[in-house]
């Protein structure tokens, strides 16, 4: 079921027309003024992300709200920062990064 959309020669509008088919018959007409003389365009779409996409797109020191309110931003800061130092993160503080972004308080935090 495809949407088309045209351009309006006489007042410049756009007009998006809904298809049942893409073998229907069509006759376009504006919406603003209804003149016939329309021409079809290009329409603009969209392409979906995943999370993960717009996580990555979003490096650490985002200036996003959306970046504290993500809980998988929770401790992101101190997992770069053991693998840009070659260390390995201590079981305690993955333990407490992983009860952070599942939304419980880490041991040994009292709030």
């Amino acid at each position: 079921m495809p949407i088309y959309e045209y351009r309006c020669q006489q007042c410049r509008q756009v007009s998006s027309i809904f298809v049942r088919s893409i073998n229907s018959p069509i006759a376009p007409a504006c919406d603003a003024c209804g003149s016939e003389d329309v021409e079809r365009r290009m329409s603009t779409f969209a392409m979906g992300k995943t999370t993960g996409e717009v996580h990555d797109a979003h490096p650490m020191g985002s200036n996003t709200r959306d970046y504290y309110s993500d809980p998988r931003n929770i401790g992101r800061h101190v997992e770069e920062s053991f693998a840009r130092h070659g260390v390995d993160m201590p079981a305690s503080v993955r333990e407490s990064i992983d009860s952070a972004r599942s939304g419980e308080t880490p041991k040994g935090l009292d709030l």
